[in-house]
């Protein structure tokens, strides 16, 4: 199966004045092509760093980043916003959706891509909104018009409508009740199982980790791999 993601040595530091802090001390992971990763670890970990490198918002001090078998370690910063608009989806914890209808929020990411007609950015975008379950009278609703559950599914249709390579889901179940995250991660395996799409999930909770496939834990900046 091929190797979607792989990170070789990837370390990250910060400089605080005269002070070196190193974040991440030699990431190793392989990821495989339709995989649903659980990456978990509390406060401080490392987590959000590296969640930051994986999604090509941040690049690593020194290591290797293969995406889809492109090496991504020596990109500048346009060529970094490429890869993130091509090949990855990215999910939030505070879904990150403006005041504009369902449709034209799913649509975002295909407004500069000259590829597609109109009639097939609507076609992509009512795929995608079947494929994150979001009932059809909606589809014309604003976010503040729609629960939190539903704000979640436009969220998971926005990053979707590119069919990227990764979908790069971040506490995505950290704003909503207990209830309608489950319905949430239950979208989120359905999505994995049935379109074969892979799904990296960063998450501090054990029963959120515990949908998906396989579980690495972080702490202190080592990953581990839990058995």
């Amino acid at each position: 199966m091929k190797t979607i993601i792989k990170l070789n040595d990837i370390r990250k530091s910060y400089s605080t004045g005269a002070l070196e802090v190193e974040v991440l001390k030699g990431i190793h992971i392989d990821v495989k092509e339709g995989e649903f990763l659980a990456i978990m670890g509390p406060s401080g970990s490392g987590k959000s760093t590296l969640m930051n490198i994986l999604g090509c918002l941040d690049k690593a001090t020194s290591g290797e980043y293969f995406l889809n078998e492109i090496d991504v370690s020596g990109l500048n910063a346009n060529e970094l916003a490429k890869i993130r608009s091509e090949h990855i989806g990215f999910v939030f914890q505070s879904f990150n959706l403006l005041p504009r209808s369902v449709v034209e929020n799913v649509g975002l990411p295909l407004i500069y891509n000259k590829k597609f007609s109109k009639h097939e950015r609507l076609e992509l975008i009512k795929k995608a909104l079947d494929s994150a379950n979001l009932e059809k009278e909606r589809w014309h609703h604003k976010p503040n018009e729609l629960s939190g559950g539903q704000c979640q599914r436009i969220a998971i249709a926005r990053a979707l409508v590119t069919n990227p390579a990764i979908i790069l889901a971040d506490e995505p179940t950290g704003a909503l009740d207990s209830k309608t995250g489950e319905f949430i991660l239950e979208t989120f395996k359905r999505i994995n199982k049935d379109e074969g799409r892979t799904i990296v999930m960063i998450t501090h909770e054990h029963d959120v980790a515990a949908h998906a496939d396989r579980i690495i834990s972080i702490k202190d900046g080592i990953v581990y791999e839990n058995p």
